[in-house]
């Protein structure tokens, strides 16, 4: 499976319409937060409308300073993953949208117990008893790696995305929020990917092959 993860788009339509092909190319493309630039149900079509007409697949979380009709929209649309679990060819997919609380007071923030909630239910959504591989998308990174470090060195991810990662030991989380944090980083045998910002032309690249991850990259466009 090739996977496109698009993280802080943050309403910027160039690097989308130069993608086409390679959103073309991909079994599935990912919304990694970040949608718009407090943007609402307009702006997000704006964003996910061209990209779920090239795109073989597309699901979706909203980030931070994304408005809750941004969340409205990706449900209304069928491409929602905040809070929910899906299987895709034989791949769980579990998603959480929104960040810790900022001190900006963004109009997407939860507590950790909230974020632990919505990937314990999302999760719960998969086949009981399932050993198939994982993927975590999650705007908010885990704490203490590579992809959660502001420009001063503090780590501000999440102690509860980072014990998901732990328990349930996905195959890669596709991350994003901090901007100048674009990394790729490993929790255990999981592969944390942040690109950065797609306004700036940078997204993640992706291929998992049976139960593992052949390619793992981040791309310029």
């Amino acid at each position: 499976m090739i996977i496109i993860g698009l993280a802080d788009v943050h309403g910027s339509l160039t690097a989308i319409e130069r993608m086409k092909d390679i959103l073309s190319s991909a079994d599935l493309v990912l919304f990694v937060g970040d949608i718009t630039h407090f943007g609402k149900a307009p702006e997000t079509g704006q964003v996910v409308a061209p990209v779920a007409q090239s795109a073989k697949k597309t699901l979706a979380v909203s980030g931070n300073c994304d408005y809750p009709e941004v969340g409205a929209y990706l449900d209304d649309h069928g491409v929602s993953l905040h809070g929910r679990g899906e299987m895709i060819d034989g791949i769980g997919f579990v998603g959480v949208g929104g960040s810790l609380v900022t001190p900006f007071r963004t109009p997407n923030e939860y507590s950790e117990s909230q974020l632990e909630g919505f990937m314990d239910r999302g999760f719960a959504q998969l086949p009981k008893g399932t050993d198939a591989p994982l993927v975590l998308v999650s705007h908010q990174p885990p704490i203490n790696t590579h992809c959660d470090r502001l420009a001063t060195g503090s780590h501000v991810g999440s102690q509860a995305v980072r014990q998901f990662i732990e328990t349930y030991r996905p195959l890669v989380c596709f991350t994003g929020h901090i901007h100048e944090s674009a990394a790729i980083d490993t929790i255990g045998d999981t592969r944390i990917v942040n690109p950065g910002m797609l306004a700036n032309g940078q997204y993640a690249y992706a291929e998992i092959r049976g139960r593992g991850v052949e390619t793992l990259e981040i791309r310029s466009v």
